[in-house]
């Protein structure tokens, strides 16, 4: 999948079931499948689990640090270093995750340097890729060329990922902004599933269908078969009872019942 544009269609797992979840995973070539990893324990529980790839999840807020993983940056960066150590010396690789990049819900503007700063320890500690997230969706094409600036300050193009959350509707200029910079990979949730215990009122992660359809009308190359992935979107909507939050498939699957 890692030709021209990635869409990172990573299977994050963090339940307490993921031991049953991973072994139910049919499981193709070319696709990963991480665990998000907390401390040196999960990393144990992911392993033993069937996990080849890992994640850890800081936060660019000292409070949101707090409420999303119970300890603050320094801390939290103490327990990755731990993780990614263990993890080097099996030859599991790590992707690195920082939240609040554009704001955070409890302490507002998040100054771009912090972001720089977390992330630059995050793959100085051996994070293959790190992720920006804009947790609860209030980033705008500004903010995100301010942050993404920063960082690249400290961080190889190469290694820097966008994820974005699309509570204000942002997330797809977000990602074009971004893509403009030179990011060429982009965290997405089918249906646009998804959200925050800890960030009230976000919205999920853009939905993989729009990133899709945006990226084929630029002419970039995924890999990823739009059609296919709205059937899977239609299927887990279907399943909980949810309404997709793709705009793309809406308006596809109105067309076909209009049709």
């Amino acid at each position: 999948m890692k030709r021209g544009m990635t869409v990172q269609n990573f299977f994050g797992i963090s339940m307490a079931d993921h031991k049953e979840v991973m072994r139910g995973i049919e499981r193709h070539p070319g696709v990963q499948y991480p665990v998000l990893t907390p401390n040196l324990q999960g990393f144990h529980s992911a392993i033993a689990a069937g996990a080849t790839e890992v994640s850890v999840f800081g936060a660019a807020s000292e409070s949101f640090s707090k409420m999303n993983i119970n300890c603050s940056i320094e801390e939290s960066i103490e327990r990755f270093e731990e993780v990614t150590k263990s993890a080097r010396n099996m030859n599991i690789p790590v992707r690195g995750y920082v939240s609040c990049a554009l704001g955070c819900p409890y302490e507002g503007n998040v100054v771009p340097d912090k972001v720089a700063e977390v992330s630059k320890r995050l793959y100085s500690m051996g994070c293959y890729e790190i992720s920006l997230g804009d947790t609860i969706g209030v980033g705008t094409p500004g903010s995100m060329k301010k942050m993404l600036e920063a960082v690249m300050k400290e961080i190889p193009l190469s290694a820097l990922a966008v994820h974005c959350h699309d509570t204000y509707g942002q997330a797809l200029a977000n990602i074009l902004t971004a893509i403009q910079m030179g990011v060429a990979v982009v965290d997405s949730s089918v249906a646009g599933l998804g959200g925050c215990p800890y960030a009230k009122g976000a919205a999920g992660n853009v939905a993989t269908e729009d990133v899709i359809y945006m990226l084929n009308g630029l002419g970039i190359s995924t890999g990823v078969n739009l059609c296919a992935v709205m059937e899977a979107g239609n299927f887990i909507c279907t399943a909980l009872n949810k309404k997709t939050n793709s705009k793309v498939a809406q308006a596809s699957f109105s067309t076909r019942t209009t049709n």
